[in-house]
């Protein structure tokens, strides 16, 4: 067929078609004049210049005369126009052609080429303006095409997972059939359904009545949830993959072509895995033990990760593991952590607690997981303070468990990005890759965010520490003490000076969780005295940088030992002068230590030792030399070698000294580490040794607990002094005020040395009222009244 349409087409757009178009001829205007000759110039040598020479000028004559209207002129027999049925033939083409390609089993073939339909298509559309025709012919054979295949899935439906391989035919038939009409009407879509302001293109209108009158048919849309539902529920129960798994992703590509995944295919699988692990969460809850059922949950987050990664959509990866971690752990947290977390807690398994930590956060279970650490720590801590039996160890497993405890703190429940969600189970099987001897640089990009320490985690192992110490007052403030005298005794023993002073400040970490600062004070200015006096410390230089931290980080009232070590640069300053001064006119020499005993912890002396001639000639010259210097001074000696009237524990250890040391002096009978009341001692005249002078070590013996408890008594009286004291100083301050306002004021005054108790106060209020500083008012026994 052929129509002027094909053989001319004009711009629609140009007014000036025939701008440029020349006539053959000029148009003389009414002179007879012959046209002039211009004359060629001398330079115009070439016929490009004599040709250019023949152009008439801008404005001349002749131009103007070639100007002036043009006709255009048609040859051939003229053009008749087309009677009103004349393209009913290619109407009636573009419909049968329709009706073939939207019907599934009809076996008719198109009635014609691609190009003969879509050049009917556009001689109905553009030139007979005839598209309403075949848009309702379209919309007539699209009903029937969508009844017939909803018909046909219908008569198929079967509530197994089979029934997705029709639906996946159906859909892929409809989709190709719909691509093939988009293309062949192309004017029907582009030009007539654009044009119309209120219509949708062809694929949006076959799409929008597929979905309605198929895939949101209830029957049909029950099916395929159905299918969905057994094929995904038969994997789960059988551990494998189902048949027609590959068939899957299919069906999801299927219904997110008709925007109908997320309704039909996604809703279904969540809730169906929500109802699966609800019940399998109960079944199993009864049969396996907290730990087996943790690992089973784990695994069952593994195996639901590879499915959804092997054959779903990655929008719905993350809902698909929450849904399962939430179904089987809905009700289970405390239940889990009560009874797995001690168990990884005992063996200081980081990998299983990190797992079930980063499994607890996603599901929002943070807190369950703290609660049930603040009460292992708890627990661990007062277990460790009241075995009294294993008190010498105390230290020693307060400081592995804190260690261990910060480890967790700083690495597993450290803040820091949300956890992937994909990736649970990440921390239970994983190899570090540590940087080798390679020059390439490192991406830093690449590297992890830094983590920071949970404060929440921080303080509850603070809180779990210091509630534990109140268990046992005292007992691990002296410990605490004791242990640090161990280990200024040692000493480095090869270690970094770094190494060294890390291990110090983590037992010094543990002073800060007791509320009875003045116990770790008395101890520690005991045992300082000690090692000071008996030169056992490994360094003076560690014991100086001790106290001043002690003093400046943890308790200002560390300031005693600064005047036992003054007290001892003062002592050799003495000693240097009175040698210098007797001349040194004997074999015998003194070594005298003068201390200040406000600054040292003895006790008072109980009866005076008679010594030897010789000896007591000696303390008779110094304390002479000594009151020439310090008039008023009086001098009150403290033997380590006495002959008699020495305290029976103090001469036992001398005699230890003496027998069992190093340097072996006496002689005990019988041998023996112990000193009895029958044993004998006589001089050992087969001792020998090179040097001069010799220097015999008192051996130090273990507190004994009447020490310890002799100790805690004058704990306890300097704690009634500091009651009473602060009493008067907030009473003067304040003049008046209630009981209970009395009681803050008293717990401020003396908290930076300790934490008395209710009744201590009440004790230590009522002796105050008795010796009458304070009285109580006559109407309010309550309230207290300062007495000037």
């Amino acid at each position: 067929m052929t129509d002027v349409f094909t053989l001319l087409t004009l711009p629609v757009s140009s007014k000036n078609a025939f701008a440029t178009y020349r006539g053959s001829g000029a148009v003389k205007d009414r002179s007879d004049s012959p046209p002039r000759k211009t004359p060629r110039l001398n330079t115009d040598s070439d016929s490009a210049s004599a040709s250019r020479s023949r152009q008439p000028s801008a404005g001349s004559t002749e131009n103007r005369e070639n100007t002036g209207p043009l006709s255009l002129s048609l040859i051939g027999a003229p053009i008749q126009p087309h009677h009103e049925h004349y393209y009913d033939q290619d109407s009636a083409l573009v419909k049968r052609s329709i009706r073939v390609l939207l019907s599934r089993n009809n076996k008719d073939t198109l009635p014609a080429t691609y190009d003969k339909i879509y050049n009917a298509c556009r001689a109905v559309i553009c030139v007979a303006k005839k598209g309403d025709g075949i848009s309702q012919s379209f919309k007539l054979e699209l009903e029937r095409c969508i009844g017939e295949l909803a018909q046909e899935l219908v008569s198929e439906g079967k509530s197994e997972v089979e029934y997705i391989l029709p639906i996946i035919e159906v859909c892929a038939w409809f989709e190709k059939q719909v691509t093939l009409l988009e293309s062949l009407l192309a004017y029907f879509d582009r030009k007539y359904l654009l044009d119309r302001s209120s219509s949708s293109g062809l694929r949006q209108i076959c799409y929008e009545q597929f979905s309605l009158r198929v895939l949101e048919d209830a029957t049909i849309q029950g099916w395929v949830r159905k299918s969905i539902e057994e094929w995904v529920t038969w994997e789960r129960q059988n551990n494998s993959e189902h048949p027609l798994r590959p068939h899957i992703p299919q069906l999801i590509s299927r219904l997110s072509h008709h925007g109908k995944y997320e309704t039909i295919f996604e809703d279904t699988y969540l809730t169906c895995t929500e109802n699966f692990y609800l019940a399998e969460s109960e079944e199993k809850a009864k049969e396996l033990a907290p730990i087996d059922f943790l690992n089973y949950t784990l695994q069952r987050i593994k195996d639901e990760i590879q499915r959804s990664k092997d054959v779903l959509p990655h929008s719905i990866w993350h809902k698909v593991e929450d849904m399962v971690m939430r179904s089987l752990l809905m009700g289970r947290l405390e239940w889990i952590v009560n009874s797995v977390l001690p168990q990884f807690m005992k063996t200081m398994d980081v990998g299983r607690l990190q797992a079930l930590y980063e499994l607890f956060v996603n599901v929002d279970g943070q807190q369950v997981v703290l609660a049930g650490f603040r009460s292992y720590v708890l627990e661990t801590v007062k277990r460790i303070v009241t075995d009294v039996e294993r008190d010498e160890e105390m230290v020693d497993r307060f400081l592995k468990l804190k260690a261990f405890t910060d480890t967790l703190l700083t690495e597993t429940f450290a803040e820091s990005e949300p956890i992937p969600l994909m990736g649970p189970l990440s921390s239970i099987n994983t190899s570090v890759n540590r940087a080798g001897s390679s020059n390439e640089p490192m991406d830093v990009d690449a590297l992890p965010p830094p983590k920071k320490v949970n404060r929440k985690w921080n303080d509850t192992i603070r809180d779990a520490f210091s509630a534990s110490f109140k268990a046992r007052r005292n007992k691990p403030a002296e410990m605490i003490a004791k242990y640090l005298d161990k280990e200024m005794r040692k000493g480095q023993k090869g270690k970094a000076d770094s190494v060294f002073e890390k291990e110090l400040d983590a037992v010094l970490e543990l002073s800060r969780f007791t509320e009875d600062r003045d116990v770790f004070r008395t101890f520690y200015h005991r045992q300082l005295a000690r090692r000071l006096l008996l030169q056992k410390s490994a360094s003076d230089d560690f014991e100086k940088a001790m106290l001043k931290k002690l003093k400046e980080q943890y308790d200002p009232e560390f300031s005693m030992g600064d005047h036992m070590f003054n007290d001892l640069s003062l002592s050799r300053d003495t000693m240097r002068e009175y040698l210098a001064h007797i001349g040194k006119t004997t074999n015998q020499q003194l070594n005298a230590m003068v201390l200040q005993s406000s600054f040292w912890p003895f006790s008072a002396k109980k009866s005076e030792a008679f010594l030897p001639p010789d000896m007591q000639n000696e303390l008779s010259k110094f304390t002479a030399f000594y009151k020439s210097k310090h008039q008023g001074h009086k001098l009150d000696w403290e033997h380590s070698l006495e002959r008699t009237r020495i305290e029976d524990g103090e001469l036992r250890r001398t005699l230890q000294s003496l027998s069992l040391g190093k340097k072996r002096v006496l002689k005990k009978q019988p041998t023996g580490k112990d000193v009895k009341d029958d044993d004998s001692f006589i001089f050992n005249a087969d001792f020998t040794d090179p040097a001069y002078r010799i220097h015999i070590n008192s051996i130090q013996v273990k507190e004994t607990p009447e020490e310890s408890k002799k100790t805690q008594s004058l704990i306890e009286t300097d704690r009634k002094h500091v009651l009473d004291a602060a009493i008067v100083r907030v009473m003067k301050a304040k003049k008046e005020l209630h009981n209970e306002q009395l009681k803050t004021g008293i717990i401020d005054a003396v908290k930076s040395h300790f934490v008395p108790s209710v009744q201590l106060i009440k004790e230590r209020i009522d002796a105050m009222v008795e010796e009458e500083y304070i009285k109580r008012r006559h109407d309010d026994n309550n309230v207290f009244i300062y007495l000037a």
